[in-house]
């Protein structure tokens, strides 16, 4: 472990960069202009998504990002209890939607981080992070036409959101990473449908878990 960090410390540092950059623009975001603490939270969420990215760039391996997973899950669950960072934690509510995305993050790099299958993490990843995070912004903003299901109060605006995020993420992967043999516009649009319904479902934050987990899996299956 000790030696594989070592050799990749210089993506570590771009990533570390990265995120410090990110954090950052919330705080200041936060603190000194007093945006709306939810907007600066998405912002860390939409954001942090890029992390994946940077990572399937630069060759990262899967145990740092399982060690990487590690570290967040304990930072999210001591945040939790102890608001460390203002910009993500102050929106008024408890949630361990920062919790289930660090594991998300674990989960499928244990299922997929291998050379032929590292689309389905990022598939995941960013739906989760682009899809559910501007879903919930537009949602916020100007969803006009709310909806309950199951309890959860949801916005068409926001819904709709998700689900044209969803299938233009998976759409520009499969034509980045796929060899053609699939109708590639069909297989966005069902994942992207799986994705929206996932996204209802959002106690405590559940849906960070769900939504890249379950979202990467399927769009796997129907590709086999």
């Amino acid at each position: 472990m000790l030696a594989s960090i070592y050799r990749q410390i210089p993506a570590l540092l771009i990533v570390f960069l990265y995120l410090g950059c990110l954090l950052t623009l919330a705080e200041l975001l936060n603190r000194h202009l007093k945006t709306d603490a939810e907007l600066t939270r998405k912002i860390v969420h939409i954001g942090s998504g890029n992390v994946i990215l940077l990572a399937w760039w630069l060759n990262i391996t899967a145990d740092i990002i399982l060690l990487a997973s590690l570290v967040a899950s304990i930072i999210a669950i001591v945040s939790y209890y102890i608001p460390i960072l203002p910009s993500v934690n102050s929106v008024g509510r408890k949630s361990l939607g920062t919790l289930f995305y660090a594991i998300s993050i674990g989960i499928l790099t244990l299922l997929f981080w291998r050379e032929d299958t590292k689309p389905f993490t990022l598939l995941g990843i960013l739906i989760m992070s682009y899809g559910d995070g501007l879903a919930a912004l537009i949602g916020q903003k100007w969803g006009k036409h709310p909806y309950i299901l199951w309890g959860n109060k949801k916005s068409w605006e926001g819904s709709l959101t998700m689900f044209f995020v969803s299938m233009t993420i998976t759409l520009l992967l499969l034509l980045v990473t796929g060899d053609g043999r699939y109708d590639y516009p069909l297989v966005a649009a069902i994942v992207a449908i799986a994705a929206t319904f996932l996204e209802i479902f959002s106690f405590i934050g559940i849906d960070n878990l769900t939504v890249p987990v379950l979202t990467s899996i399927f769009a796997y299956c129907l590709q086999q």
